[in-house]
């Protein structure tokens, strides 16, 4: 029977993804056999499971630390939302459909807790150790009796819970002593220890308020995390989507255009390693300029924002540079809107209609029930606006709603391995293009290829810095788990843990 440890936060968004993920490398550096868990995920950043199945991106990621596969159960319930009040529930990895937050939780709740506790067994009964992720805030007053993802599974475990707040967002002492005040005792006995991550600054000068914390709280403070930029790890939601980087040397510029339900921004992650790069998100097109490239990415509900494009400006802009000769790309939802019109005959998206769409591409998308999610290989094709990267190796994963159909003015974009057979896929019209593939760059040749086929059109040489985002990230996970240790005290988790140290630890006192 696997032991647990659960990291809740004060908040969303302190660092509880990543402090997973740096536990997860730690643990498997140590030698136990470990994989992550978060009970109910909602979350645009999403990740497809080699059978197929969806989970949030952030399960992913650290199965990846943890050096395992990642399946269904490391995040059994996934709410993906589709307006402010809906959203779809996947369970298992598969679309169970869209609920209203009221008959979600009055209605549904129970069918998905009862999915929680079974992938909780089958995970405590493969491996040696489990890592759980809390959700938002353990102390929302209101949600407690309906909350599956804190308490509820700390009990479940029986994990001891690290509380995690962030100092860089100021109030952490209030942060800290607040969360466990609004707790029930049976909820506050949980926790057993505190972090505070992203601390930038002189320790001594917050000495004070650590000693503080122990005395108001009576549990003891672990450590101080410092702020770590740059670490590879993808960001769950768009509240964290930040503006890009911007490189005032690079050579080159990509424009995202930021959409209200913006989904898989972290296909854009590896395009920031590029020092030739510089990479904006943008909401208005009033700062667009002249970009080497403009992408339309994926989005929960292509229909809404599809309207927004229009009603925002970005229609007229993204047509008139199309017509200037800029190159544009559109990803998933974004390669929908680049077509005549997208049909939603069953409202599955919004509402009931048909709906005008740039009309940049000779394509049709349908929206029927059902989804597509699925991991590909491929070469790009020998035609179209990626054709100097003819044969070019790609890999990536497709998840999506709505059937697209082709008309005659366009050529595929990628031939895709599927059953033996090399499937086309994508289109291009000029300098156009749309793919159902995200995570297209994290494919190191055609990330560089494609980026210097923009060189080619701006006169400047080809070039390649040699950069693979799979060591990136790996070296992310490392820099985290070596973090982990030089400022928690590990001794401590290990103790609650009662495992021992695991091969190679070393702690004075064991």
């Amino acid at each position: 029977m696997a032991r647990a440890l659960m990291i809740q936060g004060t908040a969303s968004h302190v660092g509880k993804s990543v402090l997973v993920t740096a536990f997860c490398r730690l643990f498997r550096e140590d030698g136990w056999r470990v994989a992550p868990f978060k009970a109910q995920n909602m979350s645009l950043n999403a990740y497809v499971t080699v059978d197929g199945g969806e989970i949030g991106r952030a399960q992913g990621v650290q199965a990846e630390a943890a050096g395992v596969e990642a399946t269904v159960d490391m995040n059994p319930v996934l709410l993906k939302p589709k307006r402010d009040t809906v959203a779809q529930v996947i369970i298992h990895g598969r679309p169970a459909g869209d609920f209203s937050a009221r008959d979600y939780r009055e209605e549904y709740l129970e069918v998905a807790w009862r999915a929680v506790k079974e992938s909780l067994t089958r995970l405590t009964a493969e491996y040696d150790l489990i890592v759980i992720e809390g959700a938002g805030s353990p102390a929302e007053v209101n949600l407690r009796e309906r909350d599956i993802a804190n308490m509820r599974v700390a009990a479940l475990s029986g994990a001891p819970v690290i509380l995690a707040a962030d100092i860089d967002r100021g109030g952490v002492f209030a942060q800290l002593v607040g969360t466990l005040k609004l707790l029930s005792p049976e909820e506050a006995a949980c926790v057993r220890g505190l972090v505070i991550n992203r601390f930038r600054g002189d320790l001594s000068i917050l000495e004070p308020g650590l000693r503080f914390l122990e005395e108001e709280t009576g549990r003891p403070v672990l450590g101080v995390l410092p702020f770590l930029p740059d670490l590879g790890v993808a960001a769950e939601d768009s509240v964290s989507l930040g503006a890009g980087i911007v490189r005032p040397e690079a050579e080159l510029e990509i424009v995202v255009v930021r959409l209200p339900r913006i989904a898989n921004f972290d296909d854009f992650d590896p395009l920031l390693l590029e020092p030739d790069v510089s990479l904006r998100f943008l909401a208005h097109p009033s700062l667009l300029g002249m970009p080497d490239v403009l992408v339309l990415p994926g989005t929960k509900n292509t229909v809404a924002d599809l309207q927004w494009v229009f009603e925002s400006g970005w229609a007229e802009a993204i047509r008139g540079r199309a017509a200037a000769g800029m190159p544009v790309l559109g990803i998933c939802g974004g390669y929908q809107m680049l077509g005549k019109d997208v049909s939603d005959p069953e409202g599955l998206q919004d509402r009931v209609g048909s709906f005008t769409g740039l009309g940049l591409l000779d394509v049709r998308t349908a929206f029927k029930p059902g989804k597509v999610t699925v991991r590909r290989r491929g070469v790009v094709a020998g035609s179209g606006a990626l054709v100097e990267l003819a044969g070019q190796r790609v890999y990536g994963y497709e998840i999506h709603a709505g059937e697209t159909a082709c008309g005659t003015g366009v050529a595929p974009v990628f031939l895709l391995e599927e059953n033996g057979r090399m499937l086309a896929e994508g289109s291009s019209q000029g300098l156009v293009w749309g793919t159902y593939l995200h995570g297209l760059f994290d494919s190191d040749g055609f990330r560089r290829g494609f980026l210097n086929l923009l060189r080619m059109r701006r006169g400047l040489p080809p070039v390649d810095f040699g950069l693979s985002w799979t060591r990136y990230k790996e070296d992310g996970f490392a820099r985290l788990a070596a973090t982990v240790r030089k400022y928690l005290r590990m001794e401590e988790v290990y103790r609650w843990l009662n495992l021992g140290g695991g091969r190679g630890w070393i702690c004075a006192g064991w």
